[in-house]
């Protein structure tokens, strides 16, 4: 198995040397807004342990990860009115990851629109600042 590299993009964002529009942290995970996503509401949810995929990861971050996908996920449903999620978690080259740090992608859906392109280009800074004020909303109604 190839050993986690503490300097890809999703570590950064941990360490605060990059930005991101955060919707969720806690002292195990973090979610924010996908740069380039693949509809309205794009949010990634990572653990702040370190782990390149599912398999290398510790069953008590899984455990946290999951609770916060579940907890994020109905924030998101509910902000964006969607009539369902698709949650999808990727291992590998070979199973599409390119980010090679732990992490759901979370998407609201609607009936009849389908997601767009991964690699559509990165969203504007508006937009995504404006999409995780509704989750980051969503998120305090929820308590």
């Amino acid at each position: 198995m190839t050993a986690y590299d503490p300097d890809n993009i999703f570590g950064k964002i941990l360490r605060g040397e990059i930005p991101a529009h955060k919707v969720y942290e806690d002292a195990h995970t973090l979610a924010f807004m996908d740069v380039m996503p693949q509809g309205e509401g794009h949010t990634l949810v990572i653990p702040k342990a370190p782990s390149r995929g599912l398999l290398d990861a510790e069953p008590a971050a899984l455990a946290a990860l999951i609770a916060s996908v579940q907890r994020v996920g109905r924030a998101v449903k509910k902000a964006f009115d969607a009539d369902g999620l698709t949650v999808f978690q990727f291992n590998e080259p070979a199973g599409g990851q390119t980010v090679f740090h732990l992490h759901f992608h979370v998407i609201p859906r609607r009936e009849g629109i389908s997601l767009q392109r991964h690699e559509g280009g990165m969203a504007d800074n508006a937009v995504l600042a404006e999409h995780a004020a509704r989750i980051r909303a969503a998120l305090d109604a929820m308590t």
